[in-house]
């Protein structure tokens, strides 16, 4: 029996695939099953390695590209692509992400649009037609009935005997000595008035915002990105540059109700790359940052190949500090 630490979506998506490939697993939370207890429940939950590569390693590029495929196993996946946009002031910012970027096709006012009716202010833009999302939630709670559905059992307790594999994002710092916490602030709206189909990016001087739609006239906004492991309240200026940037996308956010306000901790190496490490008799798989939904299937793998084949692939980390003061 292999035990999974962890029902985020490090954990799930590690107890999906062992149990894909044909492994007994059980997953042991001490709350039990996904909630607003863990940073996954407050994910964006955008599937978009083109736009990530803005301001991460290859990696996140390579491995996210297979996120799509994976999580269509599971739950449902909107495949509508991102577009991103700025401001007349703000053009150069758009044109040194297209710099950093790839996958995307140029777009003018009119294809604007056309995408996106209720974004009539902008004169240029990036859509990366490649890209989805899925709603985090959904996706976790999709994972719990597909695992319980193979015979897996959900458990409060700590595992007493078995191979462990430990996904406790976080809390799992005490261990893992370089792991890092970075604050992520977000809001979830209710904005009646304003109709977006796909993820929409804005490139803001202050605070580059993303909108991710929900359905329901539902939409997720996010997210700062703070070197912190405070995660009780998001700060006021944190809410006012986020409403702020909403509000310079579309004014009709102006009349939005503010329905939930998430605030958790990411956990991250260095590198700011996800790594599986094993410590004893224990494999640790951490550190997914801000790419928790996008390279969790790229970490699963990993966790199942080193486990169930002895394979070493390139987010396994055997040289880490936990190694080397042994």
């Amino acid at each position: 029996m292999i035990a999974v630490l962890g029902a985020g979506v490090a954990g799930l998506t590690v107890a999906a695939e062992l149990t894909a490939r044909g492994a007994d697993v059980s997953v042991h939370d001490p709350e039990g099953r996904p909630g607003p207890h863990g940073c996954s429940w407050w994910a964006g939950g955008m599937l978009a390695p083109f736009c990530e590569y803005e301001n991460a390693e290859d990696p996140v590029l390579r491995l996210g590209q297979r996120a799509m495929g994976w999580w269509t196993r599971y739950t449902n996946v909107t495949e509508a692509g991102t577009l991103v946009v700025a401001h007349g002031r703000d053009l150069p910012d758009l044109r040194r992400f297209a710099r950093r970027t790839e996958g995307f096709r140029e777009v003018s006012h009119d294809d604007i649009t056309s995408l996106e009716p209720d974004l009539s202010g902008f004169s240029s833009g990036l859509f990366f037609e490649a890209e989805a999302h899925l709603a985090p939630r959904t996706a976790l709670a999709d994972l719990v009935r597909h695992l319980e559905g193979q015979g897996v059992g959900f458990h409060t307790e700590h595992p007493e005997a078995g191979q462990i594999i430990d996904c406790r994002g976080f809390a799992a710092r005490d261990i893992l000595t370089d792991l890092r916490g970075v604050k992520g602030e977000m809001l979830i709206l209710r904005a009646p008035h304003v109709t977006l189909k796909r993820p929409v990016r804005l490139l803001h001087p202050r605070m580059p915002l993303y909108i991710v739609p929900r359905g329901d006239d539902i939409y997720m906004l996010g997210a700062t990105m703070i070197e912190s492991a405070d995660r009780n309240r998001i700060t006021a200026r944190s809410m006012l540059e986020l409403l702020s940037a909403a509000y310079a996308l579309n004014p009709a956010f102006g009349e939005a109700e503010v329905m939930e306000i998430g605030v958790d901790v990411r956990p991250a190496f260095p590198d700011n790359l996800p790594k599986v490490r094993r410590i004893g008799s224990t494999i640790y798989a951490n550190g997914l940052y801000r790419h928790g939904f996008l390279l969790a299937p790229a970490l699963a793998e990993a966790v199942a190949d080193l486990v169930l084949n002895d394979e070493t692939t390139e987010l396994v980390d055997e040289d880490h500090p936990e190694r080397r003061t042994a």
